[in-house]
């Protein structure tokens, strides 16, 4: 299948198959090839999402015309525990998309220990095109027509793209409405404080991307660089996430010397002032045109020598056509799905490691279980208390992790029939130690009746 990828000014027709449910599935069988032990059967049960809702719903607009809007709504799987995923507003929102990244949900939960399935949700539409009244009206018809699909011991939602603690109140207040005389508070993460928010919530992403990275350099480490202090990073993205991973880099003493967003991209060779890239982001709506730097395009900011690149946008930014270009010691991957599989296949032959979206990008879905908890027990917690509860959960999944690459390898070694090896990155040890994390519990349930 062919793709179109951007490429500076032009479209480039790609050979390359990027459709994220495509990917996870691949993704999924590479990491089965490697699983053993189960009953037959059991593993593939793990293929398909458990349930799929999608809805159609009517809304007037501000105008006093009606427009009617498509929304899903996938719980992939709840052997840990409910389902536990964002919901994303998009012109561009499908119903494989959505179970791609509800399925991605399952295995990043399963790698950070948390008792959640996958779960994710989305409606198609465009959020620059519409009010705050608009977009409530679309929020509160959504959550009304899921209606007990959702709750606090059901499925959980979250912030995704396009929608924020406004969004995830309106949510609450709806269920609220239609559940009244119940503490439902647990039934969305992501809310403002005053509603029973996390401390620490909007930073967790970016502040788990740092957690991750710096016990890996620690366990594992590069030549010559076994932390983030002094390491020259490149951020591709420079939204809530980005911005969030470039100021907590900086603050463990990395030197940020390039970051982006959609209208490109600004570098300076001594680091960047964020506070000025965010002011120029801020009051602009774009990094490019901050003083002092250099502009740059999307694609040749992936190109940078750097010793960590950080993709922290869109999925599918990393892929055939300009894996080769990449000159940077490590990828992060912040964003979720970044890296397309033959860019891992490129980036692996040339011995440039890749830290997985289910294991960097944790972080959120950690502190929004933190945040369920202090919601059930009617607790808040100090912002210490939540990141260093963070900081264990994230080096206790990276150490799992490193510990199954490891373990994946020395099977392999010796083998020369079929000597699989070179196929095994941090990806697929990730994966594995996930599925088989699942795989376990369900077994331990019994597979009812």
């Amino acid at each position: 299948m062919e793709a179109t990828t951007k490429s500076g000014k032009e479209d480039v027709v790609s050979v390359e198959n990027l459709a994220p449910l495509f990917i996870a599935q691949q993704r999924f069988e590479q990491a089965a090839a490697y699983i053993a032990g189960f009953k037959e059967g059991l593993i593939d049960f793990f293929k398909a999402p458990k349930r799929t809702i999608g809805v159609c719903f009517p809304i007037e607009m501000d105008d006093g015309t009606v427009r009617t809007f498509h929304g899903y709504r996938v719980l992939h799987n709840h052997v840990l525990g409910p389902g536990k995923g964002g919901i994303r507003y998009h012109p561009k929102v499908t119903r494989a998309e959505v179970a791609s990244l509800a399925a991605l949900m399952t295995w990043k939960c399963a790698i950070a220990n948390l008792p959640f399935g996958g779960a994710k949700g989305g409606v198609i539409c465009d959020p620059k095109q519409l009010s705050q009244t608009e977009l409530r009206r679309i929020t509160r018809r959504f959550i009304s027509e899921l209606g007990d699909a959702i709750g606090p011991q059901t499925d959980i939602p979250a912030p995704d793209m396009y929608t924020d603690e406004h969004t995830m109140a309106w949510i609450y207040d709806t269920y609220d409405i239609l559940h009244p005389g119940r503490n439902n508070l647990p039934v969305v993460t992501g809310k403002p404080l005053e509603l029973g928010g996390s401390l620490g919530r909007t930073e967790a992403t970016g502040r788990g991307c740092l957690y991750a990275t710096q016990r890996f350099l620690a366990g594992a480490g590069l030549s010559g660089l076994s932390s983030v202090a002094d390491a020259r990073v490149v951020v591709q993205g420079f939204g809530n996430v980005g911005s969030v991973v470039a100021r907590q880099f900086r603050e463990a003493g990395a030197i940020i010397v390039a970051v982006s967003d959609s209208k490109g991209g600004v570098y300076t060779e001594g680091g960047l002032d964020l506070e000025m890239v965010s002011t120029q982001k801020r009051e602009v709506g774009t990094v490019v045109g901050t003083p002092d730097t250099q502009t740059l395009s999307n694609e040749d900011l992936l190109a940078l020598e750097c010793d960590i690149l950080i993709p922290a946008a869109l999925g599918a930014v990393i892929h055939y056509d300009n894996a080769e270009r990449v000159a940077a010691r490590l990828v992060v991957e912040a964003a979720n799905g970044p890296v397309t599989l033959m860019a891992d296949e490129i980036l692996q032959a040339r011995q440039i490691p890749v830290l997985p979206d289910i294991l960097v990008n944790a972080g959120g879905v950690t502190v929004s279980y933190f945040e369920w908890v202090q919601n059930l027990a009617n607790e808040s917690w100090s912002l210490e208390e939540v990141n260093e509860k963070l900081r264990r959960k994230m080096d206790a999944a990276v150490d799992a992790v490193m510990g199954r690459w490891q373990t994946l390898l020395e099977g392999t070694r010796g083998d020369e029939a079929n000597d699989t090896s070179l196929e095994i990155n941090l990806r697929i040890a990730a994966l594995v130690q996930a599925i088989e994390h699942v795989a376990r519990v369900t077994l331990q349930r019994g597979i009812w009746p």
